[in-house]
């Protein structure tokens, strides 16, 4: 069989031949690959530059869909077995049957970006009041246009949009939104009014002017979930204490796995109604070049 392997952090993954997996386990089933998406995590753990990269040899993604020997398609993600290979055994418990109507290729690329927002809502927030209130910053990004939705889904009556795309902002179904200054400190933060949930993915200034600006009259949870802006902040002591803000983490190791068993299928009969998403389709024999390539859409690794 092939698989896309990279041999030295930096490098881009090359399309290699490789021994097919060993006999499934007993609490293991082996999967015949189909899409594997290229998300931020999985380029960030190619490269070197994740807490749960490993050591290379490694074989790039955390998640996928594909055939079982039964001839079931499944959803699978897992952090211990490389998703870009003909095929991968994987453990029982780590996959789920793609709920009937969803295109592999679409959940190959969204169900990714998708899970870390509600993740964050569903592990990372606590006793949130009915009809609570989310802003999303990053909301153009491929995980931010799916918050919106994934968020409706899990309580929230009105969703709060901030992002760089004015126009883009506007094709999202969004209650309101925000542009995001070229100075992050400009960002005009003032009729934001109350909030209980901030998912971010952007970070750096643009959080700490937020943070400084928040007049919410409610409790804020705070969830980071991404650096698109930068991966480090300096927050004043001052700020914290004079808002009413809890500030967590979403992410591998702010949740479980495990956690994400129990409420992936739940996960995935939301991301059946979500919008289609952007992505580009390219073969595993062509992954060394594609690789490189920028564009909005997410990449999606057909075998």
């Amino acid at each position: 069989m092939h698989q896309a392997q990279v041999s030295e952090w930096g490098q881009a993954p090359k399309y290699v031949e490789a021994a097919e997996p060993d006999v499934p386990g007993p609490e293991e089933i082996r999967v015949k690959v189909k899409a594997v998406g290229v998300h931020h995590v999985v380029r960030s753990r190619a490269a070197g530059k994740h807490y749960s990269s490993g050591k290379p040899p490694h074989v790039p993604g955390i998640d996928g869909v594909g055939t079982t020997e039964s001839g079931e398609t499944v959803y699978w993600t897992s952090f211990d077995v490389g998703s870009m290979a003909e095929y991968v055994n994987l453990p029982k418990r780590n996959t789920r049957p793609l709920p009937e109507g969803i295109d592999p290729i679409q959940a190959a690329g969204c169900v990714n970006p998708a899970m870390s927002s509600w993740m964050a809502i569903k592990a990372r927030t606590t006793n949130l009041p009915p009809d609570f209130t989310v802003l999303i910053l990053g909301a153009t990004s491929a995980s931010g246009r799916v918050a919106n939705p994934l968020a409706r889904a899990l309580g929230a009556k009105r969703v709060i949009g901030a992002a760089r795309n004015k126009s883009a902002l506007h094709t999202l179904g969004l209650d309101a939104s925000i542009v995001i200054e070229d100075d992050p400190g400009k960002t005009d933060f003032s009729t934001l009014g109350d909030v209980d949930v901030v998912l971010d993915y952007v970070y750096g200034p643009l959080t700490v002017h937020l943070f400084k600006s928040l007049k919410s009259s409610r409790p804020v949870q705070y969830v980071h979930i991404g650096g698109l802006s930068a991966q480090d902040i300096s927050l004043p002591g001052a700020v914290l204490r004079s808002k009413n803000l809890t500030i967590r983490g979403s992410g591998p190791g702010a949740w479980s796995l495990a956690e994400v068993a129990q409420t992936l299928d739940q996960l995935l009969a939301a991301v059946k109604d979500i919008p289609k998403q952007p992505v580009k389709v390219v073969e595993l024999k062509n992954i060394e070049t594609a690789w490189g390539e920028a564009g909005s859409e997410r990449l999606v690794v057909v075998m």
